[in-house]
């Protein structure tokens, strides 16, 4: 079994977001970078699923060199190798396209990614990249088990959970619950060193979008406390300064 995890290079959650050149790029200095925490629940399910020898995992990252100690966590954390699509990940049509690019050609039995990460929160890319590969796609699953031949998922619906069967290629995009994170080891960390990393030129395709600029939150305004018993009062803010109802 061959499965394919793809991960993303994403600011670690406590950063400070700031923008520069006109608001039009994010602002890198300072900012540590992970592994996004919902592809590290799929890679983790994948390492799962292949221990005693049951098969192998391969995490891909479409990003420059900057990548590459996220790269080599998500080896320490026990992905077999690694693959770079060597380009900045513009956008998410940009980014499944190369991961597409190099699947089709391997011989893998399932691709697995995060829900979506956690800095544009975007959920595109898994759906994208089964369109491109023309597989089936679930939508942010809870659970997966897999026989060697079929993979039964489920995933919550609104008013409860839908169990579905793929038989043969599929991607899913996966939630909290399909598997618990795993943590890098000594031993993971000094062989993620020596485990091989291939680095792949990405392919050109048509942009179809752009960042015009970005844009923080306005900041919280300051905070008013009503009584309990007081629900007129509470009415009418609602009404008169929130215009919330």
């Amino acid at each position: 079994m061959k499965i394919l995890v793809c991960i993303s290079n994403v600011p670690d959650t406590t950063t400070k977001i700031t923008f520069t050149n006109d608001n039009t790029q994010f602002n890198t200095a300072g900012v540590q970078y992970i592994v996004n925490p919902y592809d590290e629940i799929a890679l983790s399910k994948a390492i799962s699923l292949c221990e005693g020898g049951k098969g192998s995992v391969t995490v891909i990252n479409v990003g420059e060199n900057t990548t590459e100690p996220t790269i080599r966590k998500a080896l320490a954390i026990g992905a077999d190798n690694a693959v770079r699509i060597n380009a900045a990940p513009r956008d998410a049509y940009f980014t499944a396209f190369q991961i597409a690019e190099y699947a089709k050609d391997q011989e893998f039995d399932m691709i697995l990614t995060g829900r979506e990460s956690i800095d544009y929160n975007g959920a595109q890319v898994a759906s994208m990249i089964g369109e491109f590969l023309d597989i089936p796609s679930i939508s942010i699953i809870k659970k997966l088990d897999y026989d060697g031949s079929t993979a039964t998922i489920e995933r919550e619906i609104e008013g409860g959970k839908e169990i579905l069967t793929v038989t043969g290629k599929f991607i899913a995009s996966c939630a909290e619950g399909v598997a618990e994170p795993k943590i890098p080891n000594m031993r993971g960390i000094m062989s993620a060193r020596t485990k091989p990393l291939q680095v792949v030129e990405a392919k050109d395709i048509e942009q179809l979008s752009k960042i015009e600029s970005f844009q923080t939150p306005p900041p919280r305004g300051t905070v008013k406390l009503v009584p309990s018993e007081d629900t007129e009062k509470l009415i009418d803010l609602l009404h008169q300064e929130a215009k919330v109802i």
